[in-house]
Order: structure tokens, then C-alpha cells, then sequence
């Protein structure tokens, strides 16, 4: 068809620029009236009332309003365009990524993007009538729905999608169902042979590749996890650490299949990031190339249900439930559910950028994030991918997870076949994070209004389909006296839980209900004891469970009794619900024993989160527990406070993990690339053996063993350690600034904006506090673009972090600042990562819960293994391959030295000015340097 003539409009920080085309005739087909104009620089004025008069074709619409400073813009935005032509296809959300998916030359400046816009809308429109469309079922429906809703495309595309010969199905009569099948047998005890195992990690390598003796020594390692159980309550434990470029991936993969393959059982993969995730479905493929035989699938992807799209949802959705945007939202993920490949919202094929697109958290109602899945009772039962996914993976050879995940199923597994018995824990490290939110406990007013909601449903006057107790168990409640008892005492008791309104009501000094007026004392309570005068508007408050006032005391009895109020009905009804599935009436189906059973397990774990929420009450004014930390807590956000209430956490929570996950496992292995502290002798690389692992007395394990729950477990763990393969001394620089003064901001902003300018972008920077972070960006993200150098960041652009890091690995010269989410599993090799900028040393925050845990675990020893490893994490990002090149800046003036030991072994290590430091950042990393000094002579020359 003949080039689009509709206005076309860009705007990045470098300047604003308008095709302004012809003018649109009124059919709303993009043929022009007048004659095409050229591209023009525009201000942002102008550009906002161009977009203002008329439909302008842009990308990114939520991007493109925040660099105009006009939230209200709207336009045909090429992104919903794609996501409804190529749903569940992966396309970086730039002029550049567009191109490169729709075979497009890149637009060689920023001036020429309007009119490459224009193209590729002519490209993607030409799609719906070419006969090698792939995604053309339904689309024709759907876009009589868009048109219902004044979708701006849908007009356009009009003209271009014919009405098919047959009418099309319904979405939800497309997806297929899933089968049942029958329980896995118990896998055979089956021992893994050295020479076996290095053949399989030679097969999974390929041909030709490099056989690198530290991988092997890896793998060979961690086949000693699947070895048969001894004892009951003591697993093969293996804790390996690998340096990166050790290939962890496919060394643990190796023996994995082959146990999996010989034995007939299941390997779990947890993981903390989902980019590992991403990466482990690809390396995957290695191993398992495709479906079995019987069309089933050996590797399956494993999260929590707020993953996945709802239909039942969805449908709710479609059907009215969601207005304006938010429905043209609906119909474009269900577009995508006709396609997808697991149904997984977060992390899997749906774009991340699409629900960031519609300003609005649309996404998140899609899922089920309320635990009010009715299971059987659900129409889409029977297609439902958070079903499909557990069927699934209770047949899979591996398992992809998270670290949340495998300790949740581990503690409340539905069947045996959900609790994990072979375990793989990459990115170790986080074990103990992850712990510590699982099995912590916290009775705060979002958590007990949930609660509220679940039994007795939604408030009067509010749209969705929340459903309480009566309706989801209303068969059950109409043939069983004693369960319909239960639920109408629970109805009651659940009225003693905070309602909506009730932080508007606990500021007007209003509470409602025993939980309301303790939260009521809570939040008067930490304000009575801030200690900060103030000065800390836009973060929370905090104060210790201790020396509580007796009035403080009588509230949490009062809400203690009213928690076992609404508990012990919940007792009962889960015990006819027990009764019934022993000896079901004759009525019940499949089906309903599906949904009974689905109800039995929500019950189970809201009453352990009820009985939690007790014990933490009954411990207030009491003796001190050392096995926890208790605290009052009003979180707050730019000074507006979103919640209040009690917390308690363990102390060391890997003795929950231990006693859960460990001892109910056979064999689990634990690896990082930073599972040890390097403060001892971690640095010893000239002692390495052959095949370049270290024996175990050259690594400091003591902290890896604590905080991988293996000091818990009686049986001691096999410790393995092998470094990077990569020569740090010729690859990479440490400079530490010594003269950006602390706390100038200016400061701050110049060195940032001149270390990226010196690296030509490539810059991944990384903060501690999202206030800096917005100062800095502001101040340096015009002048960057001038010069060529697009600059991205968290908690400014409105972008998800994975799309975010998408952008900045396809073009090497866009940096990026953000937070920690970027510290770890970042994945950028090659130029588009050459320097990593921390803005000072990141120091944990000093709560009480921090300031515990350092004094049981030695003091500021134990501060500095945990910088150290935030130091470690935040290096690895910068050296991905051995042809990568970089420098690590730490803007510190005071950055100790024993904090040195983070960085690997051999690495130049300079505390010099910002000046130098541009110096060696322009001239780049090209090999050892004669004045380049590793650890030990560069804290000789602080030190003097």
C-alpha cells in the first residue's frame, strides 16, 4: 500500500520532531487530502498541541507523555498496534527494536524516526492481508470489540482485516484443556557415574567446544546431590561456588537430565530472578530439545498463581468489567491468551511494556493475587494455565521456579508430587532473603483486609467478582448443617477486621473493630516514639515490640481473641469439608471433590496465617522470644502513609528452612558465583588445582554454610569452589573517586553525566536511595541525549525493569540507572555493558530487624560480608564473556579497604580523582596496564 501520510510524532530527551503528513480525510483511512511534509524539530509546546488537534502515530505512548511533561497524550501508539498483530512476540519497545523485528533499516538519527514510524505502521497494517499472517484466527472478532471501545487503530485496521468465511470461535472455546494424569511413580535410586556425567555436559556443550576442566569438576560435583538418601532428615547437600563464566548453568543441567533421565524422576531449579528463568528455558533445550512422544512437556516453568492470567478474570473483564483503557487492555491480552505458550503474565511472552502502555495496574487484575480461585467450580477449569502448570510439572523432568515458590510447595504441597526432593538453588545467595519473606509473619491492615474480603466478600457498592465463603461453598452450606454453622460464624467474626476506609479512618481517630483499634495503637505508638524530628517525611517508622504501655498490651488481647474468634469456625468448616470428601453424597461429581479440595488447601494456610498472627499477638508484653524479632511498623510513601502494623520475623530464618526444605529433600545443591566471602583468603587463585577449583580450606565457607541453612542440618554439606575463568588483571578496573563530596548532589549528577560521556554510554549506574536517583537523572538525562547518549531509569521512565534492561542491552550507547533489582541478574554482555557507576558504598539500612541480626551474627563482621556481596553481585555485571572489557566506579571518598576483598582475585584496584578516573575511562580497558595495582598494593598505597 502507499506510504501512511497521518501525522507522526517523536520525542526523546534530545528534542521533539513532527511528521506532520497530510491531512486525514474524514473515512479515517489515512489517505491524505494535501500532499506529505518533511520532518521538522519542534518545541514542546508545539508538540503537545499537535498531538493535542489530531491522532499522531508514536511509540510509547506513556514514554513519549513523560519526556513532554503531558500525561494526557494520546495517539496510535505502535506498540498496542503490534501487541494486536503479533501478540505474545518479543519486539524492544524502540525505533531501533521495531526495525530490527519488522526487517526495517534503524532510522539513523532521531530526526528520522517520525517517518520510519510511518513505515512501519504501513508494514504491520500490510501484515493482516498477507496470507502468511500466523496470528490471524480471532483477530477479526476482536476487532469488532476494539472498534465498540473507539480503539484509535481499529478504524484503520478496518480496511485491511476481512471478515472471514466462518464465524470465529470464542477466545475461550479455542484454548485447549488440559488431561489428567496418573501420579508419577517414585523415582529408582540410581547412582550417577563420573565418566557419565561428563559425557552428558560434553553432549549439552556441543561438538567443538571448549572442554573446560572447572565446569567438568562443577558438574561432576553436583551429581553427588543425587546420590540415594542415607537418612531420613539428611540430604546430599552440595554447596558449590562458580565463578562467572564456569558455565554453572549446564554443569548443574548435565547431571540433572541423566538423574532424571535414569531414574524417571523430577529436578527443581529454583531460581530469584526471573531472567534466569528466561535463561534456563533456552539452555534447557539443550537437554530436552522438545516435547515427549506423547506430546507432553519434559521442562516446565513453575510461579505462584499472581503470575498467570485468570480466564475467570478475564472474562469478567470482557464482559464490562473493566471501562475505558483498561478494557482495550482486556482485549489486547486476550489476543495474546489465544497465543501464549504458559499464560504467564510476568516474565513470560506477554510484552512487559504492554500493561505499562495503559497507566494503570490492569495487568495485576487479571491475575488472581486474592487466592479467590474456585477452583473446579470455575468454567474455565478445565483450561486454566495455573492448573495446566501444576499438572504439568508434577510430570516434567525439570522444573524452572523461584526460591518462594519451592519453599511454599515444600511447606504446603497440594500432593507428593509438589514437594520438591531434588533441588538446585542458583543464585544461592538469596536463599536467605527468600526465607526471610516466607516465613515471616505481619499483621498489618492490607494483609487483614484481604483476609476480610476472602470471607465475607466484596463491600457494598464494589465491582468484581470477589466472592465470600457463602457463595464459593453455597452447595456445601445448603447439605451441611455443621459447615454452613462454620461459615456463618465466620462471616461474623470476620467483621472485626479492618473494612475499606480504615486508614482514612485510623488518621480521623475513628477505628472500627478490635484489628482497627489495634492498628489505631500501633500507628500512635511508632509516631509517639519516631526519633527523627521529621526529617524522614518520605520513609517509614519503626519501633521495637518492647516496653509496650499497658493500654498498647489490652488492644492486642482484645484483637488476639477476635483473631481465634474468627480461626476456630474456620477449624470446623475445614473438618466437615474433611467429612464430606470422606464419605461424599451422591451428587457430588469430580468436579466438586476438585473445588472441595481446592477450598480445603486456602482454608489450611489462612488458618496457619491467623494462628501466626495470634502468636505474635500472645508474645507482646511477654518474655523475649530470641528466636524472633518483633516490631511496629506505618509504612509510608513521599509522606503518605499506605500501611500500618506488626511484624515478626525470624531471627535466622534458615531454621525454618532447614527443618521445611532441607530435611524433606534427598539431595540439594546450593551455587552462586558469590556464595562465599572473599575477606579471608578467598583471593588465594595462585593455589587453584588443575581444573581450576579450589579446595575447600582456601575459601572462607563459614557465612555460606550459615546462610544456606546447612549449620542446621545434620549432615554435613560437600563444599566445592572454582573461579572465574576470566582474567580480571586484562579485562577490568576498579576505581574508587575519592573527591565527589557526599551528599552534593550536583556533584553527584556531574561525575555521573562525565563518566558516561567518557564511556560513550554503555553505563549501567546504580543507587541507593530512588531520591538520588530521580535528581541525578534529572539533571543529566537532557544534556546525555544531546550528545547522542539515550539515558533510561528506574522509578522515572514509565517502563518495567525487564524491558528496561532490554532496551539498554540493544544499544550500546543508552545507559541506564537503577536500584537494586539491577544489582543482580542482569544479564549485558558484550559493549552494551563497559562501565558500572555505584554511587557510594551501599550500606544496609539501619533497621531493627538489620541491627538484630548484626548483633547475633557479629557485629560489623557481618556488615561487611554483606556489602562485600552486594560489592561482588554489582561487579559481576560488568564481565559477562571473556571478551568483555569495563570499568567499576565507586564514588566513595572513604571506601575501606577491607571491603576490597568483593572484587575477584587480580583485579587493578586505583583510588584516584574524578578526573583520572575519566582519563581511564575514555582510553578504555585494553589489557594489563604496568601501573595497575591489584588488592594488596592498592591498600598499601591508601595506607601509606
Amino acid at each position: 500500500m502507499p506510504a501512511l501520510t497521518l501525522p507522526a510524532l517523536h520525542a526523546s530527551h534530545g528534542g521533539c520532531w513532527l511528521h506532520e503528513g497530510g491531512r486525514q480525510d474524514q473515512s479515517g483511512t489515512g489517505q491524505a487530502r494535501t500532499g506529505r511534509s518533511a520532518t521538522r524539530a519542534i518545541g514542546k509546546g508545539e508538540a503537545i498541541m499537535a498531538a493535542a488537534d489530531t491522532p499522531v502515530v508514536l511509540l510509547n505512548a506513556p514514554l513519549v507523555a513523560s519526556r513532554l511533561g503531558y500525561p494526557d497524550l494520546n495517539g496510535l501508539d505502535l506498540l498496542e498496534l503490534f501487541a494486536f498483530i503479533h501478540p505474545a512476540r518479543f519486539v524492544v519497545p524502540t525505533p531501533k527494536g521495531l526495525a530490527h523485528a519488522l526487517g526495517l533499516a534503524e532510522p539513523d538519527s532521531d530526526g528520522a524516526v517520525p517517518e520510519f514510524l510511518l513505515a512501519a505502521a504501513g508494514v504491520l497494517l500490510d501484515t493482516c492481508g498477507s496470507a502468511h499472517w500466523a496470528e490471524r484466527d480471532g483477530a477479526w472478532t476482536q476487532l469488532q470489540s476494539l472498534a465498540r471501545l473507539r480503539w484509535t487503530w481499529a478504524p484503520l485496521l478496518a480496511g485491511h482485516i476481512a471478515r472471514p468465511e466462518r464465524a470465529e470461535r470464542w477466545l475461550f472455546s479455542r484454548l485447549p484443556e488440559w488431561d489428567e494424569a496418573p501420579e508419577r511413580p517414585q523415582p529408582a535410586q540410581t547412582l550417577l557415574d563420573d565418566e557419565a556425567v561428563t559425557a552428558r555436559l560434553a553432549q549439552l556443550t556441543g561438538s567443538g567446544a571448549e572442554q573446560r576442566p572447572s565446569q567438568q569438576a562443577y558438574a561432576r560435583e553436583t551429581a553427588r546431590a543425587f546420590a540415594p538418601r542415607r537418612k531420613e532428615g539428611q540430604p546430599h547437600l552440595v554447596l558449590a561456588q562458580a565463578g562467572t563464566g564456569i558455565g554453572k548453568t549446564l554443569g548443574y543441567l548435565a547431571p540433572a537430565s541423566l538423574w532424571a533421565q535414569e531414574s524417571g524422576g523430577t529436578v527443581w531449579v529454583s531460581t530469584y530472578t526471573k531472567a534466569l528463568q528466561r535463561q534456563l528455558r533456552r539452555e534447557s533445550r539443550r537437554a530436552w530439545p522438545g516435547p515427549r512422544a506423547d506430546g507432553s512437556q519434559p521442562v516446565v516453568v513453575r510461579k505462584g498463581r499472581e503470575n498467570y492470567l485468570c480466564l475467570l478474570n478475564l472474562e469478567d473483564a470482557l464482559q464490562g468489567g473493566f471501562n475505558g483503557r483498561a478494557a482495550i487492555l482486556a482485549q489486547l491480552v486476550a489476543r495474546w491468551a489465544s497465543y501464549t505458550q504458559d499464560g504467564d503474565l510476568v516474565g513470560g511472552d506477554l510484552p512487559g511494556w504492554l500493561g505499562t502502555l495503559f497507566r494503570q495496574r490492569g495487568i495485576a487484575a487479571l491475575t488472581d493475587r486474592r487466592g479467590e480461585c474456585v477452583y473446579a467450580g470455575c468454567p474455565h477449569y478445565r483450561k486454566c494455565f495455573i492448573e495446566r502448570a501444576a499438572r504439568a510439572s508434577a510430570q516434567a523432568d525439570l522444573v524452572i521456579a523461584n526460591h518462594a515458590l519451592v519453599m511454599v510447595n515444600a511447606a504446603r504441597g497440594r500432593d507428593h508430587a509438589q514437594r520438591p526432593t531434588r533441588i538446585v538453588f542458583d543464585e544461592g545467595h538469596h536463599v536467605f532473603e527468600a526465607a526471610d519473606s516466607t516465613f515471616a509473619a505481619a499483621l498489618t491492615g492490607t494483609e487483614a483486609i484481604e483476609l476480610r474480603r476472602w470471607v465475607i466478600g466484596p463491600e457494598r457498592g464494589t465491582k468484581g467478582r470477589r466472592r465470600g465463603l457463602s457463595a464459593r461453598l453455597a452447595d456445601i452450606a445448603s447439605y451441611d448443617e455443621a459447615g454452613a454453622e462454620a461459615i456463618a460464624a465466620a462471616r461474623e467474626a470476620a467483621e472485626a477486621l479492618p473494612a475499606d476506609g480504615w486508614l482514612q479512618r485510623l488518621a480521623e481517630g475513628a477505628p472500627s473493630g478490635e484489628i482497627e483499634e489495634l492498628l489505631a495503637g500501633v500507628r500512635a505508638l511508632v509516631h509517639a516514639r519516631d526519633e527523627s524530628g521529621g526529617q524522614e517525611a518520605g520513609y517509614g517508622l519503626e519501633t521495637e515490640a518492647a516496653q509496650l504501655p499497658g493500654e498498647f498490651i489490652e488492644l492486642a488481647g482484645k484483637a488476639q481473641g477476635a483473631l481465634a474468634g474468627l480461626r476456630q469456625p474456620l477449624v470446623r468448616l475445614g473438618a466437615r469439608l474433611e467429612a464430606i470428601m470422606a464419605d461424599p453424597p451422591d451428587w457430588l461429581d469430580g468436579a466438586g471433590r476438585a473445588r472441595i479440595e481446592g477450598a480445603r488447601h486456602s482454608l489450611a494456610w489462612r488458618i496457619d496465617l491467623i494462628a501466626a498472627w495470634e502468636a505474635l499477638l500472645q508474645r507482646l508484653g511477654g518474655p523475649v522470644d530470641p528466636e524472633f524479632v518483633d516490631w511496629l511498623a506505618v509504612d509510608r510513601s513521599d509522606a503518605r502513609e499506605f500501611d500500618i502494623g506488626l511484624h515478626r520475623r525470624w531471627l535466622d530464618p534458615m531454621k525454618p528452612f532447614a527443618r521445611v526444605v532441607l530435611e524433606g529433600a534427598h539431595g540439594v545443591m546450593m551455587t552462586s558465583a558469590t556464595l562465599t566471602d572473599r575477606a579471608k583468603d578467598g583471593r588465594a587463585k595462585d593455589n587453584q588445582e588443575k581444573d581450576g577449583s579450589q579446595a575447600p580450606g582456601q575459601v572462607d565457607w563459614d557465612s555460606a554454610v550459615a546462610r544456606t541453612g546447612a549449620a542446621h542440618v545434620d549432615a554435613a554439606p560437600r563444599l566445592f569452589a572454582a573461579e572465574s575463568p576470566f582474567d580480571y588483571a586484562a579485562q577490568a578496573e576498579v576505581l574508587i573517586v575519592t573527591d565527589v563530596p557526599k551528599g552534593d548532589i550536583s556533584a553527584l549528577a556531574g561525575a555521573y553525566g562525565r563518566l558516561i560521556e567518557a564511556a560513550g554510554g554503555g553505563a549501567l549506574g546504580l543507587f541507593t536511595a530512588i531520591r538520588r536517583l530521580r535528581a541525578v537523572h534529572g539533571r543529566i538525562a537532557d544534556r546525555l541525549a544531546r550528545g547522542g547518549l539515550p539515558l533510561y531509569a528506574q522509578h522515572v521512565d514509565p517502563i518495567d525493569t525487564g524491558t528496561l534492561v532490554d532496551i539498554f542491552r540493544d544499544d550500546p550507547r543508552s545507559s541506564l540507572l537503577g536500584t537494586d533489582a539491577l544489582r543482580d541478574g542482569v544479564d549485558v554482555p558484550g559493549r552494551s555493558l563497559r562501565l558500572v557507576v555505584m554511587e557510594q558504598v551501599p550500606w544496609p539500612k539501619p533497621s531493627i530487624l538489620h541491627r538484630a541480626r548484626r548483633a547475633a551474627s557479629g557485629g560489623s563482621a557481618a556488615d561487611d560480608r554483606l556489602i562485600r556481596a552486594r560489592l561482588a553481585q554489582a561487579f559481576g555485571r560488568l564481565i559477562r564473556s571473556k571478551d568483555d572489557h569495563g570499568h567499576f566506579v565507586v564514588l566513595s571518598s572513604a571506601f575501606p579497604s577491607r571491603l576490597l576483598g568483593a572484587f575477584p582475585p587480580g583485579t587493578p584496584i586505583h583510588r584516584l580523582t574524578l578526573a583520572e578516573a575519566l582519563q581511564r575511562v575514555s582510553a578504555g580497558v585494553h589489557g594489563p596496564r604496568g601501573e595497575s595495582r591489584p588488592h594488596e598494593e592498592a591498600d598499601q598505597a591508601r595506607d601509606g
